[in-house]
């Protein structure tokens, strides 16, 4: 056999719902009976239980015994130092993919769906059936034979060398359901503005948070009487597309603030440039997880570009259109 491509595989999973239970009532009867008090069904909650746990090892049956293996929970991953001849697999939904992604460097990504009667599974092209072919082909073949799919991430900057990257998108603003104040500064335009924040989307999370702020703005629009035209293909950018999409949510004209710079595209050639003026509660989040974060507040300079750093994801070898 050839010698393999990568030394490591790096298994990345995440709890059950049961295992959350587990945590919260000490013990799997305790959680049981607490649902059924509820009147909920606690069957589904074990069978998807142990759904999961017969995946997990299935995957690792997959993988050849020469090659050394580790399985880690999401919770490790920003802490996890990921070799340079690691191959990673993930076990979970969407999620764990974007969020295991921009803590990476470039390693790829073999996504396997755990349930595809649950998850659609945008970013989970491979199956139980599928993942070990994938994964000797990943191992083994030459690298023409490789399919991969090249994703942009997001970075955010802050004066102080404070860095944060995203696979999906950013949220800047509050972290509570106040104003988020701030300063922002796009395509040569600056104003103060008022507004329950700004989102920072990517090509992969362009059919995400984005879409919705997109389903909003149209909705109001229409109830005014007016008409939109949608953008091209709904606004989905290419997975690996070099231009990000900003878009501020709620915007509040008044005699302090402005609402003139509330959408555009944002890349390495034209950067988004905003300072806060929150004096408490100012954060930068990223892909929904308010724990990767970044304080934001009084005097914080923040820049949002597109990362030279990209995700890579394994796809079949044919692999579908994005």
């Amino acid at each position: 056999m050839a010698r393999a491509r990568y030394e490591n595989v790096i298994i990345v999973t995440r709890s059950t719902e049961l295992d959350d239970l587990v945590r919260r009532f000490n013990t799997k009867a305790q959680a049981k009976f607490y649902l059924q008090q509820a009147g909920q069904c606690f069957d589904a909650i074990e069978e998807a239980h142990v759904k999961h746990q017969a995946v997990l090892k299935k995957v690792r049956q997959a993988i050849p015994g020469s090659i050394k293996s580790q399985t880690i929970g999401r919770e490790l991953v920003p802490r996890f130092m990921f070799g340079d001849d690691d191959l990673v697999i993930t076990v979970g939904q969407d999620g764990l993919v974007s969020n295991t992604a921009k803590y990476l460097s470039g390693q790829p990504i073999l996504a396997v769906n755990p349930d595809p009667d649950r998850f659609d599974g945008v970013l989970l092209p491979f199956t139980t059936e599928t993942v070990e072919p994938q994964l000797h082909l990943t191992l083994y073949a030459p690298h023409a034979d490789q399919h991969t799919q090249s994703v942009t991430l997001a970075k955010a900057s802050l004066e102080d060398g404070q860095t944060l990257l995203a696979f999906n998108d950013f949220f800047i603003g509050a972290n509570s359901h106040v104003s988020a104040r701030y300063v922002i500064e796009a395509g040569g335009r600056t104003e103060n503005q008022s507004s329950s924040g700004i989102i920072v989307s990517t090509g992969a999370g362009s059919t995400g948070w984005l879409q919705s702020v997109y389903a909003g703005a149209a909705g109001v629009v229409e109830a005014l009487g007016g008409t939109v035209l949608p953008p091209p293909d709904q606004g989905r950018l290419p997975w690996d597309s070099e231009d990000l999409v900003y878009s501020v949510r709620e915007p509040f004209p008044s005699r302090a603030t402005q609402a003139s710079i509330v959408h555009g595209i944002v890349n390495r050639r034209t950067p988004l440039r905003i300072s806060s003026r929150m004096p408490t509660n100012g954060v930068i989040f990223s892909d929904g997880v308010e724990a990767d974060y970044l304080d934001f507040n009084s005097g914080a300079e923040l820049t949002i570009e597109t990362a030279a750093r990209k995700a890579n994801l394994v796809m079949p070898a044919s692999p579908t259109r994005h």
